[in-house]
Order: C-alpha cells, then sequence, then structure tokens
C-alpha cells in the first residue's frame, strides 16, 4: 500500500524543480594566453649588461637577448616610482601622481604620490581577466606614512590587485638583512649572512615557489609574476666569490672601459654607425691623472658592482632555467628592463656607506680604503664613484635623476619564443615605460576597461609594441614624448630631442660642480637630430632656434596635460605642500613589548633631541639584552645592557657614538634610559630619573637611518647588530613593562635633509 501523502515535501520538490541552475561565469583568458614575468632591474645604465656592450658577465640576460628582442632606443622616466608607477599604469607618471618619489607625496595633483582609482594598474586588470598576479621585489609605490602595520593596504601591492606578494616596500634594502613583507604583514628573512642569505637569492627561490604552487594547483591557468630586483641599486652588496673574478679587471679605469664599451656597441650594432661618444666632462676625474691609492679605491668599487652584477644575472638564469624546466619558457612573455640610467648618487668619491650623505658625513679616499677589504660585505652600504655610472651609461650623458639620455634611455628585452621569431635583433622604434602595459594586454588577448569599479578610466597614454616583435619597420608607438625630473626637462618630438641643462638638488657633488643652470630663468635648451644623432653629442640649437621654440611650447602643452606643473626649483613650494600623515606626527609614544618592529616612520622624530624610557624589572642573576633597537651597524642605535650595565649606541652611518654606565643595574624595578640634547649634542643615560653616564656626539642624530623600513624593535634587535657587542636577537632577559619615547615637539623638517634622504633611498 503506498505510504501516506507529504504536502510539504512536495511542495519542496516543485519549487526546486522551478529554480533555473546557474553557474557562476568566472572570466579565463584564452587557450593560448602567455604567462607574463616583468623583470626590473634598479639603476641599471645602458652599456651594463653584456648585450648591451659591457664586458661584466651577463650570460642568462644575453641568453633572453639572443633569443628575443633588444630596444636601444627604450625610455623611462629617470627615476625609480615614477617609472614603475608608468609601467604599471600604461600612463605618464605625472598624469598619476607619481612626478618624483613616494617618499615625498605632495598636493599636488602630479606628485601626491597617490596613483587614482582612474588609472587601475595592470596586475588588477590581469586578475579581473583571470590571471593569477604575483609580485615579489622592490614596491616603492607606497606613499610615505602609509608603509606601517597601520596601512592603509589600497597603496600596498595587494591593494594594486597583486594576489602574492613577498619583499620590500622602500627604495632600498639591506640586502644581507631586509626589512620583509609578505601580503600585507612585515616579516624576517628566513636567513642572516652568516647562513648564506641573499636577498637576491631569496627573491628568485620566493618566485619560483609561488609560480610552482599556482601550476601545481590550476596547470591551465596563466600568470603575471612582476620581479623588481634590489640590485643594482645600492648597496651593492654581494659575498667575495663573486667579486674575486673581476679582480684587476677595470684597473684601466673608466675612460678606456668606456671606449672599449663603445667599441663593442658600435660591432654589435646596439649604437648606429656614426654615433659619436662625448667627451669626458669636466666634473669626471682623469683617471690618469689620479693617485694609485684612488685609483686602487675607484677600481674596486667597480669589481664589486660588476661582482654584484653578475650574481644577480645568475639569479635570473636560475629563474629562466626553472620555467624550461616547467616546460612553459617558450609561452612565457619575458621583459627585462632597468627603470632608470646608472646611478651617480656616490658622488665623485663614491662612498663606503650611502647614509654619510644624508648624516652630512663627508667621504674621503682614506675612509674607502680602510673599508676596501669589507666593501661589499655587511659591515658597509657602498656606492661607486660617479665616474663609473658615466661609464656604465655609455655613450650616453649623465645619469639617473636627468633627463638626458643617460637618465631616460634603458636597457630592454622582449623574449617569447612563440611569438618573437627573429631572434637576437635590434629594434630601434622610440619606445617608453608606458608602452608596457598595452603590450602585455595585447599579448594577453585583454582589452584595457573603460571603467573599473563604477569608476571612468583615464586615457592610457602608452601603444603596444606587439607589430614590432615581428616588423623592425613598424612605426614607433609615439612620436612625441616629454621627461621631468627634479626641474630637468627634456622632450622628443618626430625626429628632435630638446634637452635643459638644469642641475637639480639632492646630490652635494653635483650641485657643486656640474656646469648647467640652478634657475628656470636661465635654462638653457639644448637641441639634438635623434636620426643621426644617438647620444646627443652635437647640439644644433644655435643652428635651429625656431625647431628649440617649437619643442620648448611642445613641452609646456605636455606638461600641462599631464599635470607636470607646478615647477620648482628652490623646493620651498614642495616642503610648503608637503602632505603629513592623516592622524599626524607624534611627539610622544608609548610602547608595549610583544609587537613586530614599529615601522620607523611610525615613531616620533628623533633628531631634534628625545628622550628614551623603559620601565623595567631586573632579575636577580641581573639585566641582559636589548631594551629597543632600531637599524643596524650601518646606521641605527640601540638601548641595552652588556654585561649588566646600560648603554646606548647609535651608529651614524657607521661612526659609532657610545656611552655605558660605570656600574651594572641593581635588581629590582627601575625606569632606565637615555636623553638626547640636540643643542649640547649629548647623549645621557639615566636611571630612575638621575643621569648615571654622559657622553659627547661627534656629530647630528639622523633624521633618518635610511634602511628601507628596519623598524624600532621593542626587548629585542633584529638583523645586524647596531656594534659588536651583542648578537640579534638578544632579548632582554627581565620583564618591560613599557618603553617611552618623548621629543617634546616634533621638529621642524629640513627640507634638503628630506630631499637627500628620499634620493639616497629610491
Amino acid at each position: 500500500m503506498p505510504g501516506p501523502s507529504n504536502p510539504g515535501s512536495e511542495r519542496l520538490q516543485a519549487l526546486s524543480a522551478a529554480v533555473p541552475q546557474r553557474y557562476p561565469n568566472d572570466p579565463r583568458p584564452h587557450a593560448n594566453a602567455p604567462d607574463v614575468v616583468v623583470i626590473v632591474l634598479d639603476d641599471l645604465g645602458f652599456a651594463q649588461l653584456g648585450a648591451f656592450g659591457s664586458d661584466i658577465a651577463t650570460p642568462n640576460m644575453d641568453r633572453l637577448a639572443s633569443g628575443g628582442l633588444r630596444y636601444n632606443r627604450f625610455h623611462v622616466t629617470a627615476l625609480c616610482s615614477p617609472t614603475r608607477a608608468a609601467l604599471l599604469t600604461g600612463r605618464n607618471h605625472h598624469a598619476v601622481g607619481m612626478g618624483f618619489l613616494v617618499d615625498i607625496p605632495i598636493a599636488y595633483p602630479g606628485y601626491d604620490a597617490r596613483i587614482p582609482k582612474s588609472a587601475v594598474p595592470l596586475p588588477r586588470i590581469l586578475r579581473d581577466a583571470g590571471y593569477s598576479t604575483m609580485a615579489v621585489g622592490k614596491w616603492h609605490l607606497t606613499p610615505r606614512w602609509e608603509r606601517s602595520a597601520s596601512g592603509p593596504f589600497d597603496r600596498w601591492p595587494l591593494g594594486f590587485g597583486f594576489e602574492r606578494f613577498y619583499g620590500f616596500l622602500q627604495g632600498d634594502a639591506n640586502h644581507w638583512a631586509p626589512q620583509l613583507v609578505r601580503d600585507n604583514h612585515y616579516c624576517e628573512p628566513p636567513g642572516g649572512p652568516d647562513e648564506g642569505y641573499h636577498l637576491s637569492e631569496d627573491l628568485v627561490e620566493t618566485a619560483q615557489r609561488m609560480i610552482l604552487d599556482q601550476k601545481h594547483a590550476t596547470p591551465d591557468k596563466p600568470y603575471f609574476m612582476y620581479l623588481p630586483f634590489g640590485a643594482m641599486h645600492s648597496p651593492h652588496h654581494v659575498a667575495p666569490e663573486w667579486i674575486e673574478p673581476y679582480r684587476g679587471t677595470f684597473d684601466q679605469g673608466w675612460e678606456r672601459w668606456r671606449e672599449e664599451a663603445f667599441a663593442r656597441q658600435k660591432a654589435a650594432g646596439i649604437v648606429p654607425e656614426g654615433t659619436e661618444l662625448p667627451p669626458r666632462p669636466p666634473w669626471i676625474p682623469d683617471w690618469d691623472g689620479l693617485g694609485a691609492d684612488e685609483r686602487r679605491v675607484f677600481a674596486r668599487m667597480q669589481e664589486v658592482f660588476a661582482g654584484f652584477l653578475a650574481h644577480t644575472d645568475a639569479q635570473i638564469g636560475r629563474l629562466v632555467d626553472f620555467l624550461e624546466r616547467t616546460g612553459r619558457l617558450d609561452n612565457t612573455l619575458i621583459l627585462l628592463m632597468s627603470d632608470n640610467g646608472a646611478s651617480a648618487e656616490g658622488g665623485q668619491l663614491g662612498t663606503v656607506n650611502e647614509h654619510r650623505f644624508s648624516s652630512k658625513m663627508g667621504d674621503s679616499t682614506e675612509t674607502n680604503l680602510a673599508a676596501l677589504d669589507d666593501w661589499g660585505g655587511p659591515s658597509t652600504y657602498p656606492h661607486y664613484a660617479w665616474g663609473w655610472a658615466w661609464a656604465g651609461n655609455t655613450p650616453l650623458r649623465l645619469w639617473k635623476r636627468y633627463t638626458w639620455l643617460g637618465g631616460t634611455r634603458a636597457p630592454l628585452i622582449a623574449h617569447w619564443p612563440r611569438r618573437i621569431t627573429e631572434r637576437g635583433a635590434i629594434r630601434e622604434q622610440i619606445v617608453h615605460a608606458v608602452d608596457l602595459m598595452p603590450t602585455i594586454l595585447e599579448a594577453c588577448g585583454i582589452p584595457a576597461p573603460e571603467n573599473v569599479d563604477g569608476v571612468r578610466q583615464q586615457p592610457v597614454e602608452g601603444r603596444s609594441l606587439f607589430a614590432t616583435f615581428d616588423d623592425p619597420t613598424a612605426p614607433s608607438p609615439r612620436q612625441t614624448q616629454y621627461f621631468e625630473m627634479l626641474g630637468s626637462r627634456s622632450i622628443i618630438h618626430g625626429e628632435w630631442k630638446a634637452t635643459t641643462d638644469h642641475v637639480s638638488r639632492g646630490v652635494l657633488d653635483e650641485e657643486r660642480m656640474l656646469l648647467g643652470s640652478r634657475d628656470f630663468a636661465t635654462d638653457r635648451w639644448s637641441l639634438f637630430r635623434l636620426s643621426d644623432d644617438f647620444a646627443e653629442a652635437r647640439d644644433v640649437a644655435g643652428q635651429h632656434p625656431d625647431v628649440v621654440a617649437e619643442l620648448e611650447e611642445c613641452w609646456f602643452a605636455e606638461a600641462e596635460r599631464n599635470n607636470v606643473l607646478p615647477l620648482d626649483d628652490t623646493m620651498q613650494e614642495r616642503l610648503a605642500a608637503l602632505i603629513f600623515p592623516t592622524y599626524g606626527i607624534p611627539s610622544r609614544a608609548t610602547y608595549l613589548p610583544g609587537a613586530g618592529p614599529v615601522h620607523d616612520e611610525a615613531i616620533p622624530p628623533l633628531f631634534g633631541g628625545f628622550t628614551i624610557s623603559a620601565d623595567i624589572e631586573v632579575p636577580h642573576e641581573g639585566a641582559d639584552g636589548v631594551l629597543c633597537a632600531l637599524g643596524d651597524l650601518n646606521g641605527g642605535f640601540v638601548l641595552h645592557t652588556p654585561g649588566g650595565r646600560l648603554a646606548f649606541a647609535c651608529s651614524r652611518a657607521g661612526d659609532v657614538d657610545r656611552v655605558m654606565a660605570d656600574s651594572q643595574l641593581s635588581a629590582g624595578r627601575h625606569t632606565v634610559g637615555v636623553q638626547y640634547d640636540a643643542e649640547l649634542h649629548t647623549f645621557t643615560l639615566l636611571c630612575d630619573g638621575e643621569p648615571i653616564a654622559e657622553s659627547p656626539v661627534s656629530g647630528a642624530f639622523p633624521a633618518a637611518f635610511q634602511h628601507g623600513g628596519t623598524g624600532l624593535c621593542v626587548g629585542y634587535d633584529r638583523g645586524l647588530p647596531v656594534e659588536d657587542t651583542y648578537l640579534p636577537p638578544d632579548p632582554w632577559n627581565g620583564v618591560l613593562h613599557r618603553l617611552v619615547i618623548d621629543t617634546a615637539k616634533v621638529p621642524q623638517l629640513d627640507l634638503d635633509t628630506e630631499i637627500r634622504t628620499a634620493l639616497h633611498s629610491d
């Protein structure tokens, strides 16, 4: 017999049958969409790769060049953050608020360091179209005061559309002991220099692991990997075994090296026939006129740089070999570039520690000579002399931060075996960093969106290079391109390039020695016909004043269109318009133990004077360990208790000032600390409100320690030590109730120091 009916069940079945099936329409790229890897090198000059004329061993990057294309008229913005913004948005840097470094955001549209929602960057577009998106390495697109653990995080990599990130947020990093970020939180490196750790190796290992994890999970899903190295930016850090093969290689000096590189460039077709090598400018020392010690120091600087570059090339080789093992190299579009020309921020003499500059400490041959055996190791933070930057940009004039070609023309290699069939060829089209985003989108078959999240997108300035992959005669994607950096201005228009002689601020030796104008009113425009003058060697402004006038007007039109104005060669407007943190700059702060490092930018500024106090309990067995620390032996401070005695040490770019109590701290509860008097230039140790030791300071307390966010550690230290009396982490062995920093008032910011600190951390 049939069972009793169940009206509720029948109704449920009827209603369920009426509900249509609805599958998600998740985006998926086309079946042959390539994987994409963008490798960005930092401060690498036009002539410093083997494939562009160097004798430094770069076989792996040369392999990419011989299997792909080299672009010998690829242009960038002359500085780090701006080039990266142009690369990732396809728009000119001022048009997306990145006219200068993110470290000095100012309240003008072209300089606020905030990429607008109307210029959604490449990783977000690719992610929305079904790509996996990963970034590993240097970021430097997050504005100052937004890089702490408090965020906001919408301008960190994950806020830009990357699904994974590992690297560092600021402009440079200690390759032996970096302060790292994983996704949206700070983390520690997996090892230290005594364990063989090096940042470049860590970045490539992480990139490989991210790619492998993604491919294991979804083998057919394409990915975008953005891999901006910290190399070749200072500090030039590398192990001795990479330096040793170059011993003696550069003893002939920068002039001879430049001539030989130029000969190799001509033989390889990197520079056209008829290119003229501009003469040595007067601010570059004549090698033959140098003393033996000077030549020895300068040659060693380049040996270390060469070892650093060879080591970086080896890491790129590991990545390429890995891609080949996965079977995906054939359909991987690899773009390899530099963000600007070679850096001259080491000045005329070079420096064992680039922080010496922003700390207003001079360099000398004697200082550099004393550190020569350790150059490139953990106890140094070195940058080579500007003679090598000049040679590294052969045959171009000047360097990073200037809109002469030495600052704005950089190597670009495109490698994609499935699509690029003319292997090892050179392309001569005028191209720019803004062209790379449209190129990648076309390669992936993804259109640039007109609206994102309801926001109308501003026009993409770049044009795809896709046609040049097949056709060496394809037209250049642009006929006009403006440049501006720190007042240095130039413009390419048709076959012409006009360039001003403006000398920018920020590097003391340049301010002192470079020939040119220091005032916009006296700037002179030089004119060059790029069709027969590859290197800006022959100024023809006198013969074509009408063309100069036309190009100057064209520059102003582009400047207005792209938010370049206002220009400010005194920098006073920039300081007055500086964007400060939303919650202000603290003058007093309290910290409890148990957290990670407090980002440098989140603590009160110390250079105007401070008191650091620690409320502690000393155990009966005696005091031991670190109460607080920031930075390391290359620049930083530590309050600690070696041998039970309270001590404070401060490293000013390697010069250590130290004060220590005569007796050990007694057991029990105390308030201990240190006071810095900025007028008397003294450090005074305090215990329960009473001074117990005092010592003079050899110079002003640094405005910044420039370690890319090493952070204030409370109750322990991290990374490298500040002095050799302890080894991190050396945690405090008693009870630490709280740490208080009191600066009484926020000191007035000094513009010169701000600019120099920003430039030397870029």
